[in-house]
């Protein structure tokens, strides 16, 4: 076996990712280097450049990954909720909120991270995840209360910053999903209960 084969098989692209992760939210993408995050994972620079070409490259791989998991539940929430009205959108927000506080650091670094030149790499994946949200709730939106589009974009958008912002109030706290599951709960209530 090779020696680059031999790295393959000993440090796979999911390790790398999840201690990038947690170096990117602990000191920021600036402090952060390949040569550190190797150092951290007990393997050489060169290691890390078989999977990813720079440090742009791999935090945009995270955030691509992370956004595709957002994504997978809300297509889920979709699919297995019985009818496009009041039930899916329930199921959506509760989705957001849950994969916000039981993916915090993942969250931070999709929504939360402020470090200039970065959004050139989440761009695409954000905006296609919010796109999938909007047309859900879009659709969820018209069987409700039958408005047309042009009414809902600033709606959606609004919605969409209510379960941001809550999930934003947590995400530095040692609180879980299952810790505030009640006020999460509460929260989605009272903005379905605004759009009936």
């Amino acid at each position: 076996m090779t020696p680059r084969k031999a790295v393959e098989h000993e440090l796979s692209r999911e390790r790398i990712l999840e201690v990038a992760r947690e170096q990117f939210v602990q000191h920021g993408y600036r402090d952060v280097s390949m040569r550190g995050i190797a150092k951290e994972l007990g393997y050489s620079p060169g290691s890390l450049y078989y999977h990813f070409r720079e440090k742009a490259d791999l935090f945009s791989a995270m955030t691509a990954e992370d956004f595709s998991q957002l994504d997978g539940l809300l297509e889920e929430a979709v699919s297995t909720s019985p009818n496009p009205g009041r039930d899916r959108l329930e199921l959506i927000f509760l989705s957001f909120i849950r994969f916000g506080l039981e993916n915090k650091r993942s969250f931070e670094l999709m929504f939360l991270i402020q470090e200039p030149g970065l959004d050139c790499y989440t761009t695409q994946s954000k905006m296609g995840s919010y796109e999938k949200f909007f047309i859900a709730v879009n659709e969820s939106l018209q069987v409700i209360n039958n408005t047309d589009l042009a009414k809902n974009v600033e709606l959606i958008w609004v919605l969409f910053l209510s379960l941001h912002g809550f999930v934003s109030f947590y995400i530095h706290s040692d609180q879980s999903f299952d810790d505030i599951a009640k006020l999460a709960d509460l929260h989605i209530q009272l903005l379905l209960r605004g759009l009936m």
